[in-house]
């Protein structure tokens, strides 16, 4: 009896790698929201996302220039720009900033990690470009599931304090949805360059608003929310932007906003590592329903090509 070993094959060595930046994703913006929490507390909603989106920006630009590659000048392109900005970035960056003033970090991540669910009645209802299948369902529901065994019911006790707060983060959650259907408009552009134009006319959208709004002239900023506007600027948007229009294409919208149910998880396994803390029984359940979401929602299904070739 021959036994044959399993090889890496190119699309299994390529599924693995657009996992992996699936879960590097999911850092960077779960950290996000804590770098955010420490943002607020000096400087305005409207004045860190519009520095937030400035310096990511910049980045990127200074990046592509390394590379040698330019930015569009067709103003059809740019104009998507805009749209592209105002659904991944003005409008939800800023509702979310806002809210966090008032509502803790992780429950700005529960409320936000519903992102696949809209993405995906999104999809079915209006562009109707992603299949709708069993799997696909059972995804969402897995993944929802295991958020809700990670953190616990309990931490849903608060959803009815900051009511207004909480409802904007849901809004910011539509239109990373929106978003993340919107960005197949780019494809076949360098991940890079839709990241840096849709930043770029952010900026251009909220820098205005700042200076009219917060004068941020007059601002006393403390150390703490410099270093966190950085690294949210530098790691959590510029290079997650990247990474995350790179996704969209390889995987869909909706598998890419899977990474969405990472987030939590990630956050439980800091603070097991750097904290101390100690997860239940229902926790480590709610973490292998996560996993199963996730894959259930990226990892491709046979093509019956392949399947009446292995027949």
């Amino acid at each position: 009896m021959k036994i044959e070993i399993p090889t890496m094959t190119p699309q299994n060595s390529n599924l693995a790698r657009e996992l992996f930046l699936l879960l590097v994703l999911a850092t960077l913006w779960g950290s996000s929201y804590s770098f955010i929490k420490i943002g607020v507390e000096t400087i305005p909603p409207i004045t860190l996302i519009a520095a937030r989106t400035l310096i990511a920006g910049g980045i990127l630009l200074a990046v592509l220039h390394h590379r040698r590659v330019r930015l569009p000048r067709d103003r059809a392109t740019w104009r998507r720009f805009f749209v592209q900005a105002c659904l991944n970035s003005v409008v939800p960056f800023t509702l979310i900033a806002w809210a966090e003033q008032s509502v803790d970090a992780g429950l700005a991540v529960i409320l936000n990690s519903a992102t696949p669910i809209f993405t995906f009645l999104l999809a079915v209802l209006i562009t109707r470009h992603e299949q709708v299948t069993l799997r696909r369902l059972f995804g969402v529901m897995a993944g929802l599931a295991g958020i809700c065994l990670v953190i616990g019911v309990e931490a849903l006790n608060g959803l009815g304090e900051n009511l207004i707060a909480q409802l904007a983060i849901i809004l910011a959650t539509i239109c990373y949805a929106g978003a993340a259907i919107f960005s197949k408009n780019f494809k076949g552009l360098d991940p890079a360059v839709p990241a840096a134009g849709s930043l770029i006319s952010g900026a251009a959208i909220l820098l205005p608003m700042s200076f009219v709004v917060d004068r941020p002239w007059e601002l006393d900023p403390s150390a703490a929310s410099m270093l966190a506007l950085l690294a949210l600027s530098a790691f959590s948007t510029a290079l997650a932007f990247v990474i995350y229009f790179r996704l969209v294409q390889t995987l869909g919208s909706v598998g890419t906003t899977a990474q969405a149910y990472l987030r939590v998880p990630i956050g439980v396994a800091i603070g097991i590592v750097f904290l101390g803390e100690r997860l239940s029984p229902t926790a480590w359940i709610g973490l292998v329903c996560v996993i199963a979401g996730v894959a259930a929602m990226t990892i491709p299904a046979r093509t019956g090509a392949t399947q009446a070739r292995n027949a």
